[in-house]
């Protein structure tokens, strides 16, 4: 189409609404959504919200409201943990986060994680230290749990060669967050496996995630 000329953030944008308008005439039939389709709804809701002037609570309100439990196929409440969308508001593009958008997953539902009776020790056996870290930069700094802490954002000061082969004695997808000046003692566990398979040996540049 002449003078139509659209940003990447134009075509996600209609590939949405696409989505959803699919999900719209789903319902209407009497059908119930898959996960694509219903995320594709809360969505478009939350675009058109913010598109009208609706604040970032009522944005968010809307998104969790625009898609009820018994519209979905069984199972998909599971598979959802966390919708993230920038919408575009008065004051600007603003970030929401809807968790567990569609109520917690039931414990039969695919890909329920089952706790087993009495305590489980996590990385049993490995070598374990503990280390000071400061944040010698100006923002925040966040590091995940099985991110190699030796390989982190340099503005976080710290003995490396004490932490060659380590990561941060957290649960998996965890993490700890410096902000601007903060200075954490943390616990180190050793990753586990060959060295070279972690990438103990490499030494390289580092990076890191700012928060």
């Amino acid at each position: 189409m002449p003078g139509l000329y659209l940003t990447p953030t134009d075509e996600d944008r209609l590939q949405v609404f696409v989505a959803a308008e699919l999900a719209r005439r789903l319902l209407q039939r009497g059908l119930r959504l898959n996960a694509p389709e219903a995320v594709a709804l809360v969505c478009d809701t939350m675009h058109l919200a913010a598109r009208g002037g609706a604040s970032l609570a009522a944005v968010a309100d809307l998104g969790l409201g625009a898609v009820d439990p018994t519209q979905l196929i069984d199972g998909v409440a599971g598979l959802v943990d966390e919708i993230r969308l920038e919408v575009l508001c008065d004051e600007g593009a603003r970030l929401v986060v809807l968790r567990q958008p569609f109520g917690p997953a039931g414990a039969d539902a695919p890909g329920a994680v089952r706790a087993g009776a009495g305590a489980i020790e996590l990385a049993a056996g490995l070598e374990r230290r503990r280390l000071s870290v400061r944040n010698d930069s100006l923002r925040p700094v966040r590091v995940s749990s099985h991110y190699p802490l030796w390989r982190t954002n340099r503005r976080l000061a710290f003995d490396r060669d004490a932490a060659l082969g380590f990561r941060l004695d957290l649960p998996s997808g965890e993490s700890i967050r410096w902000a601007p000046g903060e200075t954490r003692e943390v616990s180190l566990v050793r990753l586990a496996g060959d060295d070279r398979g972690s990438g103990a040996d490499l030494g390289g540049p580092t990076t890191g995630r700012s928060a």
